[in-house]
């Protein structure tokens, strides 16, 4: 699946940020400047995002998770819906320090939520006074604005994927501490050193940011529907081994009315007179 140029052009993906705002390091992805205003080479982007999808694919394919971010307002809606489109987990809210590097801590809180819903439905939460109900129930959205979009992530995310790195260089630096590999949508004016896939795109349009997550997002779709295949195809071969292969007790049946009868054949040859 190969990105679209013109798609891109249209979108406006090739607007980068003011010449004067750039950072050098961005210089390779940069085609022109234009009345100030520094122009993307939207073929190399191309390139880029065919490479992330392919890379973004394999995990999927492999079963493990992607996380997406983005609380730039231009990304928030963007994101969540393409992310709960492939059911993976993903952050518009505020980025919480230590979500990554201090993951399990992060886990308690998600766990805490659940509690929260246990006693709620169990009838626990009746019994408890006006003011504790108000407190647990603002501290329960509180934790759904936040956490609930990865209640569902019980481990480590096998990559991240980042749309504005300027913006969530927490994540990204917590996500190279621990050695998760980056997606990133990366603007003239942001570094793209410490991003693993570089993905030279306006990361401030909307257009722009789903133009790029609908082909990134439909590659991973590839990845999960193989993966189902596979899954299935080795189902069916396992099914089809157990019933040509004789059952557990069948086989010791067969062991057993076998030994008497190879016992007695070795007895008879043992006994039988040497021909003279």
């Amino acid at each position: 699946m190969r990105t679209n140029f013109d798609q891109l052009l249209e979108a406006g993906c090739h607007f980068g940020h003011l010449k004067r705002k750039w950072n050098p390091a961005m210089a390779p992805y940069i085609y022109m400047e234009r009345n100030g205003i520094h122009i993307i080479d939207l073929n190399k982007t191309v390139v880029k995002i065919d490479e992330a999808a392919e890379a973004l694919k394999a995990i999927a394919k492999s079963g493990r998770k992607i996380l997406f971010v983005s609380t730039k307002k231009q990304g928030q809606e963007v994101v969540a819906t393409k992310a709960q489109e492939i059911n993976m987990p993903y952050i518009t809210e505020r980025w919480a320090g230590g979500m990554l590097t201090n993951f399990p801590t992060i886990r308690k809180a998600v766990k805490k939520m659940s509690t929260i819903d246990k006693m709620m439905a169990d009838g626990t939460f009746n019994n408890i006074s006006k003011r504790e109900k108000l407190q647990i129930t603002r501290q329960r959205e509180k934790l759904e604005k936040n956490l609930g979009s990865i209640a569902d992530l019980t481990r480590l995310p096998s990559a991240v994927f980042v749309v504005d790195v300027m913006k969530e260089h927490i994540a990204v630096a917590e996500a190279n501490r621990l050695g998760i590999p980056v997606f990133g949508i990366v603007d003239t004016n942001s570094n793209p050193n410490n991003i693993d896939f570089v993905i030279p795109a306006n990361d401030d349009a909307t257009k722009s940011i789903e133009v790029i997550l609908s082909a990134v997002c439909a590659a991973i779709q590839e990845g999960l529907e193989e993966r189902k295949v596979e899954k299935a195809d080795e189902e069916a071969a396992a099914a089809q081994t157990a019933t040509e292969a004789p059952a557990p007790k069948e086989r010791r049946q067969r062991v057993r009315k076998a030994a008497p009868k190879a016992e007695a054949e070795k007895v008879a040859t043992v006994e039988a007179p040497a021909a003279e």
